[in-house]
């Protein structure tokens, strides 16, 4: 018993010295492991290549099959239930420029938000905030738009970095000028989704409340049922816009000699 008690002591002291015992303010364990962020990067990357490898074309790779089967066209996924749109329209991308900027803004606040979050977390507020972004362009926007980019679920991860500053008052320079130049291009560059900006920006501000402001007894059940919660409202906010829109017949057409995905 003696013994078994000093190697628990031992083993607790390992873990100390690891690092592995102590909680970050999101109740999960301090990680040097970024792998999630790593895997969403290359996910994004080897889809971008497989419309490249479609379209046989780097920039025109919006003209591929799986880039119009899968980005957010409104009308498509409101009017013919083509409801996958609204995650794998996160994984397209518009050229190479489009997705080396989205690709460096993820490593850049991916890699410390998955160590702060956790894995679970991080996935959560990840996945959330794309769902949110592609809530508020299905709500808000154009029944002929077409929306695609990692960019929805990134405003996710400001609007995370904006409540984690406000939480633990950290200096806001950084987030300001940030939000200001995200701001710029979003409102004054032609072709940008406001929408999905603004939906992902403050889903993942609500995400990061009911993780950060959790009661810290049961803290993982409380998170929990708040991101059921929002889910759920979400889900519901698409349900209904679903079932007060239109049906649409859907379907490749000709289109500038090239076959493009079009609904009437």
């Amino acid at each position: 018993m003696h013994a078994g008690s000093q190697q628990q002591r031992r083993q607790h002291r390992g873990y100390q010295e690891a690092g592995l015992d102590e909680r970050t303010v999101f109740g999960a364990r301090l990680s040097q492991s970024v792998l999630v962020t790593q895997v969403i990067l290359a996910v994004n990357v080897l889809v971008y290549l497989f419309t490249v490898f479609q379209a046989q074309s780097l920039g025109d790779n919006d003209f591929s099959t799986a880039f119009q089967r899968g980005s957010l066209y409104v009308a498509a996924t409101l009017g013919d239930d083509e409801w996958w749109r609204v995650l794998t329209n996160g994984f397209l991308h518009y050229g190479p420029i489009h997705v080396a900027v989205n690709m460096f803004s993820l490593w850049m606040m991916g890699r410390a938000l998955e160590q702060i979050c956790g894995r679970g977390r991080y996935l959560a507020l990840y996945f959330m905030s794309m769902l949110g972004a592609s809530a508020a362009v299905l709500l808000f926007d154009e029944p002929g738009s077409r929306t695609a980019g990692a960019s929805g679920a990134l405003f996710g991860l400001m609007g995370a970095y904006a409540v984690i500053v406000l939480k633990l008052r950290l200096n806001p320079t950084g987030l300001i000028i940030t939000l200001a130049l995200n701001a710029f291009i979003t409102f004054g560059i032609q072709g940008i989704s406001i929408y999905a900006h603004l939906g992902g920006l403050v889903t993942g501000a609500l995400v990061t409340v009911a993780l950060l402001y959790a009661p810290e007894v049961n803290q993982a059940r409380w998170q929990a049922v708040g991101l059921a919660i929002i889910t759920l409202a979400i889900i519901g906010l698409l349900a209904y816009q679903g079932s007060r829109f239109g049906a649409a017949t859907c379907g490749f057409v000709p289109y500038r000699g090239v076959p493009t995905y079009f609904c009437v």
